[in-house]
């Protein structure tokens, strides 16, 4: 074989070309689908996807707007980063604010994927391999065409690891700390990234007591953690500041531990406390994402590199790393953090929250990539790669999971009938609609009336007051049906009927209930909601 400098400097090279080819069809992939997606209006088809978009647009327009309008359902920084042209209303409704971040990280992923495998020392078939798996994955090119926070979490994710991994090659402190920079990111979309960040922790603990004494140990977690903490300390420190209780996130009333305990009095958190039944419902959701093909790929990589940590031991921390989606998401099962509905599955019949199965996806690709790159036989490499482009172009024929998810799924609620009443009839009237934004933020981003249009519990100045004495305050009161009020936050803070006395119901659906307030009340309280709603103009 051909060492010389020269040779080595033209392979080099090689690969610097290819793996530029490999993103500029990445970049070309990223817009012929998001353009296609936005075309057909699905790219805001998840409800969570139309949540996500009103907290950023509540940041900058509203009877309240300000930064405690990030609240703290979810972590800030997908929010933080909408703000910065979200205060336009096409790109707010069109949900480009959000999806242009889905877009640049699914860019970006494919960056560190290629990346990673360089310092694996994995050949151009490897490349083409782990490309496949990830690029051309329909249920990623459909989420990178949202404006929802799985790609922004997985490149965050990614390039803590990749960063990790260069730290373990050469001992760098400037690298351990770039690596704690994206984890400390990845903490502020995702609670994936807390676990990423206590995981790394150990994994760099058992590293550095095992190759060094324990001062350098005690040095490098104190580094790490200052670092990699840091946004976690500050959604402490956060939700201390704007509600009194730094742990109000875990366990306010919007949070998802209270979701959770509504699943369980429904019977519908069945992997809670059986992990067989965690692992298999996460790994079959693993492979409804990625195709059996590609997950049987990467669980052979993930193998054979757990193999190679005999000849060198970083690739078992970078195997431990790599798993970190897998382990997170299904501890979070088995503890009853999370639910995961799969139609046919285990008595299911609804889809929900399929799609954190994208999240093992990176993962395949570079443990799919590492098999290819390790193969000695060309014509074997060739026929697996052909094998893989079948599969994917299967595949992309097919609706993806996370498309049914978002149409048909629990997560989503058909309130365009809803949403176009209020539209057509409260847009051109004076008055505001009461209405709770926990409850029913899909309603107040379908609606397309503007965010000053409604009191929900993030306008605190007014809310307490609109809730006491609604005849006051609103004209309209959105309401979910009496039946299923338990779980409407706004009737709870209304909590007593004979607030509704002077409103008659004027639209009836099967989810909402819109009710107006009698006109001879109205008229005593025009003039002052009229100058509450054109102070924010």
């Amino acid at each position: 074989m051909n060492n010389t400098p020269k040779t080595i400097k033209k392979e080099k090279n090689i690969g610097k070309k290819f793996n530029t080819m490999l993103l500029i069809l990445s970049c070309v992939l990223s817009l012929v689908f998001s353009f296609f997606y936005y075309q057909n209006k699905l790219n805001i088809s998840y409800n969570d996807a139309r949540s996500h978009l009103d907290i950023g647009k509540r940041v900058v327009d509203g009877l309240q707007p300000g930064l405690a309008q990030l609240g703290s359902v979810w972590l800030p920084l997908p929010h933080i980063l909408m703000t910065i042209t979200i205060w336009n209303d096409f790109m707010w409704h069109s949900g480009l604010a959000g999806t242009i971040f889905s877009m640049l990280s699914y860019v970006g992923i494919v960056f560190f994927i290629l990346k990673f495998l360089n310092q694996l020392d994995v050949d151009i078939w490897g490349k083409m391999a782990a490309f496949g798996i990830f690029a051309f994955n329909p249920n990623i090119l459909y989420l990178q065409s949202t404006p929802m926070t799985e790609l922004l979490l997985l490149l965050t994710m990614l390039a803590g690891v990749y960063y990790f991994l260069l730290w373990l090659k050469n001992n760098s402190n400037i690298l351990l700390i770039k690596s704690a920079l994206w984890i400390m990111l990845s903490t502020l979309i995702r609670y994936d990234g807390w676990f990423l960040f206590i995981w790394a922790t150990l994994i760099l603990t058992v590293y550095s007591f095992r190759n060094r004494n324990w001062k350098i140990t005690e040095g490098r977690i104190f580094l790490f953690t200052s670092v990699a903490g840091f946004g976690i300390l500050l959604w402490f420190i956060w939700n201390y500041i704007i509600f009194n209780n730094a742990l109000y996130f875990m366990f306010g009333p919007y949070s998802a531990h209270s979701q959770q305990e509504t699943f369980a009095q429904e019977g519908l958190l069945s992997t809670k406390g059986n992990l067989l039944l965690s692992i298999k419902t996460y790994l079959y959701a693993v492979i409804l994402n990625s195709g059996k093909y590609v997950s049987f790929l990467g669980i052979l990589g993930a193998l054979l590199l757990a193999v190679n940590a005999r000849k060198k031991p970083i690739s078992l921390y970078v195997f431990l790393l790599l798993l970190t989606p897998v382990i997170f998401n299904i501890l979070a099962l088995y503890l009853g953090h999370s639910i995961l509905f799969i139609p046919g599955f285990n008595g299911m019949k609804d889809w929900f929250n399929i799609r954190y199965g994208v999240m093992a996806i990176p993962s395949l690709a570079i443990f799919g990539g590492f098999l290819l790159g390790k193969i000695n036989e060309n014509w074997l490499k060739l026929i697996l790669l052909l094998l893989l482009f079948f599969n994917l172009t299967v595949n992309l024929t097919k609706e993806p999971v996370t498309v049914a998810d978002a149409k048909f799924g629990k997560s989503q609620k058909n309130i365009d009938a809803v949403a176009k009443w209020l539209h057509e009839n409260t847009k051109n009237n004076d008055g505001l609609i009461l209405i709770s934004a926990a409850s029913h933020d899909s309603i107040i981003f379908s609606s397309n009336l503007p965010m000053r249009k409604f009191i929900h519990e993030g306008v605190n100045l007014i809310w307490p007051k609109a809730t006491n004495n609604p005849e006051k305050w609103a004209r309209w009161i959105v309401l979910m049906p009496e039946k299923a009020r338990k779980s409407d936050f706004l009737w709870q803070a209304i909590n007593k009927k004979d607030k509704l006395r002077h409103y008659h119901p004027v639209a009836t659906f099967p989810s909402i209930t819109i009710f107006q307030l009698d006109d001879s009340f109205f008229k005593k309280i025009k003039d002052k909601t009229n100058q509450i709603y054109h102070d924010k103009e």
